[in-house]
């Protein structure tokens, strides 16, 4: 298969590449930084920025021009800044909806008009459990990753094309460098910081005892080789993916507030 995937250099995206490639599908793989990509045979760096919308259109017309036709193509590229939401500027909103929400809705909208013509076609958009079960201190990501499985549940209501198929994969927590990565505020306030010391210490000590990302990668690979996918996988450990979205559903709002705060320390 040949198969379009972004954030390609690292996490989960990494591995999905070099599980794929190894399987014997050709992957183009995106980064801001092709040249983090590794040197894998049937990998193809691809450079694209998810906050220039420009860019991603001429990144994806490239890749679509070299393979042919896109088999698959996986939303999974992310962002992520921790901070009070009672400070989060408007630009960071803007910044974490751009490249989580905007860009991957750009293409996947892309992608649909290039699977149209050949009639069949797999859409993987990587959210996350945190559209569900929010993380305290990171309203921006929480907001943005629920907004992009709303809107594939939309896409996946509308689709005239029964042989095209969407689907929200939803990690939990899953060991990768991401909070390296995760921006964090530099706004003081002295009646958060406990609170966001606690979030911290516990989102670095779920991130370091979470599964490897190669268990999302087995759940894509399961996904791309099922001829009718579900609508919805979650990926975790049992207590995040199964366990407490399931408890969740059953509990009233202000229940769901004390175990999230219980369960971060806070």
């Amino acid at each position: 298969m040949k198969i379009f995937l972004t954030g390609a250099s690292s996490g989960i995206g990494l591995a999905i590449a070099r599980m794929l490639t190894a399987g014997g599908h050709e992957v183009w793989g995106t980064s801001r930084e092709p040249a983090r990509i590794p040197r894998l045979a049937r990998l193809h760096p691809v450079l694209l920025d998810l906050s220039d919308p420009n860019l991603i259109d001429q990144a994806f017309a490239k890749a679509l021009s070299e393979a042919g036709h896109f088999d698959v193509v996986i939303n999974n590229a992310g962002s992520g800044h921790f901070g009070p939401a009672e400070h989060l500027p408007t630009q960071e909103i803007a910044s974490q909806f751009q490249i989580l929400v905007f860009g991957h809705l750009q293409v996947m909208q892309l992608a649909l008009n290039a699977m149209r013509s050949r009639g069949s076609g797999l859409i993987i958009n990587v959210t996350s459990l945190a559209s569900r079960l929010p993380v305290p201190f990171m309203a921006a990501y929480n907001s943005a990753k629920a907004a992009m499985a709303a809107f594939t549940m939309s896409m996946q209501l509308e689709l005239p094309d029964s042989r095209i198929h969407i689907v929200d994969l939803q990690p939990g927590d899953i060991c990768t460098a991401f909070n390296d990565a995760v921006r964090r505020s530099e706004e003081h306030d002295s009646r958060y910081e406990v609170k966001a010391a606690k979030t911290w210490t516990a989102v670095d000590r779920n991130m370091k005892a979470a599964p490897k990302p190669e268990l999302a990668a087995k759940h894509v690979l399961k996904l791309i080789n099922t001829i009718n996918p579900p609508p919805r996988v979650t990926v975790g450990d049992l207590f995040q993916s199964k366990i407490a979205p399931f408890i969740f559903r059953f509990l009233p709002q202000r229940v769901r507030i004390w175990g999230l705060k219980k369960y971060y320390g806070i």
